[in-house]
């Protein structure tokens, strides 16, 4: 099955795994993949990740974090989609809930954070907020 946005099929599995309080999702990966979730992980929303190698294909496994039975991620929201691409100066970038959540902005630069693209003076592609 091809998938058409392999972003938001991301930010799904990861969505759908808090819901039930799975322990860990895996997701299919890719470099782009791989760089979210780093992403993720250097702001404190997922505990770890790993790329292990399934048959033929790599997996990246994403282990979730949890404060008591609550996830530390609250919502997950693609804003760029195939159909209708959202780009942005740096100094238009949105704040994600006033400052508390995080967007991630695909630059020239490689993928990093609203805040670490506004003190770069980079604009890009939104790809999704966290919060």
């Amino acid at each position: 099955m091809t998938i058409t946005d392999p972003i938001a099929d991301l930010l799904t599995r990861i969505r759908n795994a808090n819901m039930v309080n799975h322990a860990s999702v895996e997701i299919p990966a890719s470099k782009l993949k791989v760089e979210l979730v780093k992403l993720l992980k250097e702001e404190g929303y997922i505990a770890d990740y790993k790329l292990v190698n399934k048959d033929a294909f790599k997996v990246i496994n994403v282990e979730l974090k949890y404060i008591g039975n609550k996830p530390v991620i609250r919502g997950l929201q693609r804003v760029s989609t195939p159909g209708l691409r959202a780009y942005s100066k740096a100094k238009n970038l949105p704040r994600v809930f006033g400052g508390l959540g995080v967007a991630i902005v695909s630059t020239s630069k490689g993928l990093m954070t609203d805040k670490a693209a506004r003190k770069d003076n980079i604009g890009g592609e939104i790809l999704c907020y966290v919060w």
